[in-house]
């Protein structure tokens, strides 16, 4: 594997960390994330530093309550990356498959640990730790989901924003300059409704990830 490529692995590692539920798991891994951060080249690592020096810096209940007022109480900033581009229709559920059936071809058992396949710190985790190849694809794929996502968090969150920006910075191509050119990589957006609630892809799952179940990627069988 070239350099380059190992560097990003490190990186996409270290986003999915940052991008999590900053509980104690996640607390614990910040030392190892800065360190591992800190002898990547380049500006990138730098984006990830000031996101994890902050976390590390506040304590845990104002750490989570920022994740909790950032990703779970406001959808323009949802870390689901089908919710994006099929919001609540059928289509959604299809899309959830392929990517379960994504990380099945990978060869690999991936653990979702109450989580949707779409999370976009499990897409990460899995293209640093499973498959390169094929996490890229899906994060070009989406490259729509997350530019709008880093779109609405450098409006919002200066604290995740950059988190963002790097992950975007490692895609091909320029990233758009608008939530219109973003929304255009994403096509036509879907009628269909289904229920008569909006929803919210977060709520269980996270209520689930938070009652300490861990999420884990399994090597399976060849």
């Amino acid at each position: 594997m070239r350099a380059s490529d190992s560097h990003r692995r490190v990186l996409y590692a270290a986003a999915a960390a940052l991008l999590d539920y900053p509980g104690p798991r996640v607390r614990g891994m910040l030392p190892t994330v800065r360190a591992a951060l800190a002898e990547l080249p380049g500006p990138l690592p730098r984006l990830l530093e000031g996101t994890a020096a902050q976390i590390a810096d506040d304590g845990e209940a104002v750490a989570c309550r920022r994740y909790v007022d950032t990703f779970d109480l406001s959808r323009r900033h949802a870390l689901h990356l089908s919710y994006w581009t099929d919001g609540d229709t059928r289509r959604r559920g299809e899309t959830l498959g392929k990517f379960k059936q994504r990380y099945r071809e990978s060869g690999w058992l991936v653990n979702l640990g109450g989580e949707l396949p779409d999370f976009l710190p499990l897409v990460l985790e899995f293209t640093a730790r499973v498959d390169f190849a094929a996490g890229r694809d899906l994060l070009q794929e989406y490259r729509a989901s997350v530019e709008l996502l880093r779109i609405e968090l450098a409006a919002d969150s200066p604290v995740y924003a950059p988190v963002l920006e790097a992950i975007c910075a490692t895609l091909p191509g320029p990233s758009p300059t608008s939530r219109a050119e973003a929304m255009a990589l994403a096509g036509p957006p879907p009628v269909e409704q289904v229920g008569l609630e909006p929803f919210d892809p977060r709520l269980l799952p996270l209520a689930e990830r938070r009652s300490g179940a861990p999420r884990e990627l399994a090597e399976g069988a060849r």
